[in-house]
């Protein structure tokens, strides 16, 4: 096999959770330019329409609640009436702590006062949405004999938030990482593990691609901040997963299950 066919994903059909974010949407550009047919998957079913429009290549846009099982039965049954087989899963749907004004950030993203239904919300989307999703996919990939998963994580599951990333050159903090999102990535590393070793012998590989910051307009205090701790000096561009991604989802890692792939251009290096 050449080297152009190892990472070719002509025949496979990939889905996509979480499809419609900036790095969801890269992922199923990725993936489709490697030969892919693609379901994009979202909360917002309109929203995936449109994105498989964009992507052609006979797309399918389907829209999904990962945090409940007879919605993800769903997906699974939807990609297997259009396309025959799932290939490829990529378990990239998550929340990230937003808020909506700096003086709620300030208050409610300290540890000290972090709500009991955000950290709730985010084990229900981050850890349990992608149990269900590599346990109704996964199946079929184990009925089937082949698949691979994979799981997006963070170096936030690998390392702690450093709060001095979020200080402003005036001293001031209006936003605190939380504990919600690195302790449910840190889930989402071991769960992956548990479906490498436990599907192995069915032919279905499971791996954690764990990114690094990734710029999208982030205010420039922060990104000279996470730069300076980073030896590639500067975060990552939206499409510098793809690499990793493809490698992860093609026969070019054929032989690589319930590992960590870590691009975060140095940052857990030091």
């Amino acid at each position: 096999m050449s080297h152009h066919e190892l990472f070719s994903l002509d025949g496979r059909v990939a889905v996509v959770t979480g499809a419609v974010g900036l790095l969801g949407r890269n992922h199923c550009r990725a993936l489709r330019d490697a030969g892919a047919r693609v379901v994009a998957v979202d909360l917002d079913e309109k929203a995936c329409q449109g994105l498989a429009l964009e992507l052609g290549g006979g797309a399918l846009g389907v829209g999904c609640d990962i945090t409940r099982r007879e919605s993800v039965d769903g997906l699974r049954a939807r990609a297997l009436d259009a396309f025959g087989q799932i290939d490829v899963l990529v378990n990239n749907a998550a929340i990230n702590d937003m808020f909506e004004s700096p003086a709620a950030g300030a208050e409610l993203s300290r540890f000290e006062n972090y709500p009991l239904e955000l950290w709730q919300r985010s084990l229900d989307v981050n850890v349990t949405g992608t149990f269900l999703c590599c346990q109704s996919i996964g199946a079929e990939m184990a009925r089937r004999g082949r698949g691979s998963i994979i799981n997006i994580a963070s170096t936030y599951g690998i390392v702690a938030p450093d709060q001095a990333l979020y200080q402003k050159p005036d001293g001031t903090q209006s936003f605190f990482k939380s504990a919600a999102y690195p302790a449910t990535k840190g889930a989402v590393i071991a769960l992956t593990r548990f479906v490498a070793a436990y599907w192995g012998k069915a032919g279905v590989r499971c791996n954690t691609l764990s990114p690094g910051g990734v710029e999208n307009g982030q205010d420039a205090y922060f990104i000279a901040n996470y730069a300076r701790k980073t030896p590639l000096d500067r975060m990552s561009k939206p499409t510098e997963l793809a690499g990793a991604l493809v490698f992860l989802a093609s026969e070019a890692s054929s032989y690589v299950t319930g590992s960590n792939v870590v691009v975060d251009g140095g940052f857990t290096a030091w």
